[in-house]
């Protein structure tokens, strides 16, 4: 392999990779999608990756055969819609909903866990629902996403007054019903089942250690790029990397300005990995 996989990162940045691919036990590698391997787009059903981090994604999933790293894209997107959108590599993790919902990608599809509400449960995401539909009322370019856990509020189209009025009457709904509203790059959710991408960030390692064999609890590169990654960047810890995608103030230790530049980051990990002693890319 290449001497030096890590030379297109800066210093700081290339070190952590280089470290993070040396670390023991099992690893997780858990990536946003939007705005993070994707560009935010318009139309969020046309979401695609970046041609970069298509090939990057894919070429770190072959690498990671045969070893005790795993890889996940964690999105607030519903399962369904992330699993479509991003096309992911057999073995993948999926985890969707900011947590609600949770799969894993076999031969033979997603093999996805079942959602189950309660009856209040239900009847809060009915009522829900219904107070966005209302908030997005006579507002052009703003709309009100389904999912089985949650409603969201998207502003990207909308006037910047409307856009105000829109997530003010959006936090009025979550205030009455005694939720916890969400807000990111031009979406409020809003959810019935309270959860977060931190807390299923750190599900995922115990799920990844009893996985991988390696006993313990797996360790975790997240890459994300909007406020609701910082959930995840805050449960990571000594011996985990976090890098956050684009501008913004974050907790992630490291940063890189697109999906191109996370792409070469990927790279060179699926290099060191594939590299080690008894990996795909061991030429020993």
């Amino acid at each position: 392999m290449s001497a030096t996989p890590t030379a297109a990162l800066p210093d700081d940045l290339a070190a952590a990779v280089r470290g993070f691919a040396a670390g023991p036990g099992a690893a997780l590698v858990a990536l946003d999608f939007d705005g993070t391997l994707a560009p935010l787009v318009d139309d969020p059903a046309s979401a695609r990756m970046a041609p970069s981090a298509r090939a990057a994604v894919d070429r770190l999933a072959a690498a990671l055969e045969g070893t005790t790293t795993r890889l996940a894209l964690v999105s607030g997107r519903n399962l369904e819609d992330l699993a479509r959108c991003s096309e992911p590599p057999e073995g993948t993790y999926l985890v969707g909903s900011h947590g609600a919902e949770t799969g894993h990608v076999t031969d033979h599809g997603v093999d996805a866990v079942p959602v189950e509400l309660s009856d209040d449960q239900a009847d809060q995401l009915r009522e829900l629902r219904a107070g966005f539909a209302a908030a997005v009322a006579g507002r052009e370019g703003a709309w009100v996403q389904d999912k089985p856990t949650a409603a969201v509020l998207h502003t990207r189209l909308a006037s910047a007054d409307d856009t105000v009025a829109a997530e003010a009457a959006a936090d009025a709904v979550a205030e009455h019903l005694g939720l916890h509203a969400m807000h990111g790059k031009d979406v409020v959710e809003v959810a019935v089942v309270a959860t977060s991408k931190g807390e299923a960030v750190d599900r995922l390692r115990d799920v990844v250690g009893q996985d991988a064999g390696t006993g313990g609890r797996a360790r975790v590169l997240y890459a994300g790029d909007d406020t609701t990654d910082e959930t995840a960047f805050a449960v990571l810890a000594d011996g985990d990397l976090g890098i956050k995608v684009g501008e913004g103030p974050t907790r992630a230790t490291h940063r890189v300005a697109d999906a191109d530049a996370l792409a070469t980051a990927l790279e060179a990990l699926a290099e060191l990995v594939g590299g080690r002693p008894g990996g795909p890319g061991d030429r020993s």
